[in-house]
């Protein structure tokens, strides 16, 4: 039999949701409501005093282990939530985008009594079975909000006052909810706007602090209406990589955009003008003009932490290299040894960067530090801090340490410029007096210091042609091109199948499991001209390793411009790929790594029979120059 409580309460509900159609205003907020219509659809009964479901510990730990970093970033702000808000006699609730309470903070003393209301660890807050409620229905509502005592749906719950907020990840995406609630609190809903605003406060800094994780290695933008709380309390946080796409936003920033756009732009020059966030990249908050007519924000723009990173694996082995790169690193090394500058050219994702590594691991030099800077993946403000850099209060925002830069950094060993076409005019200058004189004066120094370093520079552009133009110096081409080394693009090397078998294994060691090719995707991978080169092969294997079913990579499986570009004949693929006889083909060169001997054996014929049959079904072997 229902309690005098319990039975008003219920009355109260049914007679809301059966009027609220006809009423100028609802006796409670409309997300409440909402919340209370989907509870009646759930068929719960309003006037079930039974507690919330309770994790037994194990289910407990393993949803705990899978949301410990969730847990690990957020746990600080739960602390320092619970501390605002104790003596008050509120507990902390952190729960998962499920509604498990996976983190709670509780005084010893009130500890009983919140139990027995339903508040404690391991309590599951969803909405199909505990009805309205703080966590439910902001999982349900995205938003913040309280549910204040007869706002829950259940009578169980209808003594406690509950304010939450959702938590969102940089893309979007729903971690869980943060709740601060009460056993006893006065009956007036407004009694708790204060708390909600604490909570939904908290809420922000651990996205803020679990975007700033996730955003490590990247382009970070803190944007804040008035300059003073730049630092402290930025309203919106953008992340992008160096080629300027969009990766990580905090979801201000993404209503702010959705806002002004419509949508959420892909590259941050959809946003702010280039030049204009160059100018913000002195460490000091200053307003930046959006695109358009949008309002200044006072802006902070952080570079990439510099770190060492692992030599890219996506050169070939030994004798599989393309013989033209295997002379080249030969005589690259040679002339380094001897203390002369090396100048890399070729097209965009030719290799570059891994070809002067190489150049540097197979070096007199190979101990030391190699150091790299992309000039065209920085702004152009921190690039001169970046190579130099600067001396204890050299600038405003400037380290109360100093910097040292790269150059100093790479002393005794080696700095690789990529893309130093793009270096400024100005900082031209002073790279060719270091390279001169062997010193380098960071900003705001007194002394210059001896460095002792050897430079590998590469570009994609015409260096003479800019030399002719004014806007690069031509006794700098002269001084970085010591010995100049041409790189082949993909598409003409002889050890495109060493490469794809290569980034084949790395992308399949990224994904955790084995993954393999077939004969027809393999073909449209020789095939293809490869605009973008070594770069553009890992992200299609990559995004194909992703996509593949049953661990073989089917042409299905492939960027649509490498299926639509597969064959060099134009010839129908799919009508190829019927015959028998060119398929046990392809599938024996494949098996055997396109070894022309060991096929023909598993196949039962001679090797001038297989190459017979090669030709007769326009297959392509690898090393075989196109005409």
């Amino acid at each position: 039999m229902l309690s005098a409580h319990s039975k008003a309460h219920v009355d109260c509900v049914s007679r809301v949701l059966k009027n609220a159609s006809g009423l100028p205003q609802a006796p409670v907020p409309a997300p409440i409501l909402d919340s209370w219509r989907r509870s009646e659809q759930h068929r719960l009964d309003p006037g079930s005093l039974q507690g919330p479901r309770i994790l037994d510990q194990t289910l407990l730990r393993e949803c705990r282990e899978r949301a410990e970093l969730f847990l690990r970033i957020a746990s600080e702000e739960v602390g320092r939530l619970h501390g605002q808000v104790r003596g008050a006699d509120y507990c902390v609730l952190l729960a998962d985008a499920q509604g498990r309470t996976l983190d709670y903070r509780v005084d010893s003393a009130i500890r009983s009594d919140c139990r027995k209301a339903g508040l404690d660890l391991g309590t599951w807050w969803s909405e199909g079975e505990e009805g309205t409620c703080g966590v439910a229905t902001v999982l349900a509502s995205k938003m913040p909000l309280t549910v204040h005592k007869r706002d829950h749906f259940r009578a169980a719950f209808i003594g406690l006052t509950c304010s939450a907020a959702p938590v969102f990840d940089p893309q979007g995406e729903l971690l869980g909810v943060l709740d601060v609630s009460a056993v006893q609190s006065p009956d007036d809903r407004r009694s708790q706007t204060l708390v909600r605003q604490l909570v939904a406060q908290s809420a922000r800094q651990i996205e803020n602090a679990f975007f700033m994780h996730s955003a490590g290695g990247h382009w970070i933008l803190r944007a804040h209406a008035a300059p003073g709380y730049v630092d402290s309390q930025p309203d919106y946080l953008f992340a992008w990589d160096a080629d300027g796409r969009l990766l990580a936003l905090n979801p201000a920033a993404r209503r702010y955009l959705r806002q002004r756009f419509g949508e959420v732009p892909g590259h941050i020059a959809e946003v702010f003008d280039p030049d204009a966030l160059r100018a913000a990249g002195d460490g000091v908050a200053q307003p930046l003009l959006g695109r358009g007519d949008a309002p200044a924000l006072y802006v902070r723009l952080s570079a990439p932490p510099r770190q060492s990173r692992p030599v890219p694996r996506v050169a070939a082995r030994g004798a599989e290299l393309d013989p033209r790169i295997a002379e080249h690193l030969r005589l690259a090394v040679r002339v380094k040894d001897r203390n002369l500058p090396v100048l890399i050219q070729g097209e965009t994702g030719a290799g570059k960067e891994v070809f002067a590594r190489q150049v540097h691991e197979a070096s007199a030099r190979r101990g030391k530090p190699f150091v790299a800077l992309n000039c065209a993946a920085i702004p152009e403000s921190l690039i001169e801090s970046e190579l130099f850099g600067y001396a204890a209060g050299a600038f405003t925002g400037a380290s109360s340490k100093g910097m040292r830069g790269l150059l100093q950094q790479a002393d005794g060993g080696t700095l690789f410029l990529d893309e130093i076409g793009d270096m400024p005019l100005t900082l031209q200058t002073r790279l060719l007096r270091v390279l001169a004189e062997g010193e380098v004066a960071p900003l705001g120094a007194a002394r210059r210091q001896a460095v002792d370093i050897q430079v590998i520079c590469a570009t994609h552009r015409d260096l003479a042609a800019m030399v002719a133009e004014g806007s690069f110096r031509e006794d700098l081409y002269f001084r970085i091109g010591g010995a100049r080394f041409e790189l082949p693009p993909l598409r003409s090397r002889s050890d495109r199948l060493a490469l794809i078998n290569r980034v084949l294994e790395e992308e399949a060691e990224s994904c955790g499991e084995p993954v393999g090719l077939s004969g027809a995707a393999l073909e449209c991978l020789l095939g293809y001209r490869w605009p973008g080169n070594v770069r553009q092969l890992r992200h299609a294997l990559r995004y194909a390793c992703a996509v593949c079913a049953g661990g073989v990579i089917q042409p299905d499986d492939l960027p649509a411009e490498l299926r639509g570009g597969r064959l060099a004949t134009g010839e129908d693929a799919a009508a190829l790929s019927t015959d028998p006889e060119r398929q046990a083909l392809l599938d024996a060169l494949v098996r055997h790594r396109w070894k022309p001997g060991p096929a023909a054996e598993s196949l039962g014929i001679s090797r001038a029979t297989l190459y017979r049959r090669v030709n007769q079904h326009g297959i392509e072997m690898p090393g075989k120059r196109r005409g």
